[in-house]
């Protein structure tokens, strides 16, 4: 019993590497091209991308989370103006709670040192203290998740070396997440809107 577990542990760890690599290599290549970092390459990349275009926008989220390179709220703001309210909605959070769920795993797989290297030592300082306290911890990441102005990404990261399990982060999330996504998606394209509408008057 031990030796198969064992063994569905190992294929576990191979297979999260093999896509934490592919999920890398592929975002070198996204980073040269300048669809994670520049807005109209990415409009131009998703636009080439046909029917598949929404399969490589959740792609893009989940990685801007596991990698941040792109701000989740442009990816948010990018999604409503492409598909819509209700598409860009669906999509957003789909590549966001993918991207959460990998950066949970990946932390939990490599540990303290990557934890500290992908939030900087201010932020990790600033939280490790309530990883010591279980039931705390979990409160303070499920109201954090649910606010919109919260490091989310970086929070996902520090959840996957506390005592926190799998299940219970992926519920955080699944619930947490579309308050969050909602207000980025619809508010800030207002904004944007707006922003735009005034302009064309000038």
């Amino acid at each position: 019993m031990n030796k198969n577990n064992n063994s569905i542990d190992l294929y576990k760890k191979i297979l999260l590497i093999v896509c934490t690599a592919i999920t890398v290599v592929l975002t070198v290549i996204g980073y040269k091209k300048g669809i994670f970092t520049d807005e109209t390459q990415m409009e131009l990349f998703l636009n080439s991308c046909g029917i598949f275009a929404p399969l490589f926008f959740v792609f893009i989220q989940a990685v801007q989370v596991i990698i941040p390179i792109l701000p989740g709220a442009v990816g948010c703001v990018y999604g409503v103006m492409f598909w819509g309210p209700l598409k860009g909605f669906i999509f957003n959070y789909i590549g966001i709670c993918i991207g959460s769920i990998g950066a949970f795993l990946i932390a939990r797989q490599f540990g303290q040192r990557l934890v500290i290297q992908m939030t900087g030592e201010k932020f990790y300082d600033k939280y490790s203290k309530y990883l010591e306290m279980e039931n705390r911890f979990e409160k303070i990441f499920a109201l954090l998740i649910f606010l919109p102005v919260a490091p989310d990404d970086f929070l996902c990261y520090l959840a996957g070396i506390s005592k926190m399990d799998l299940k219970k982060f992926v519920t955080i999330i699944l619930l947490g997440k579309p308050a969050a996504i909602f207000l980025y998606s619809m508010g800030l394209n207002t904004v944007l809107q707006k922003a735009f509408s005034m302009l064309t008057q000038i």
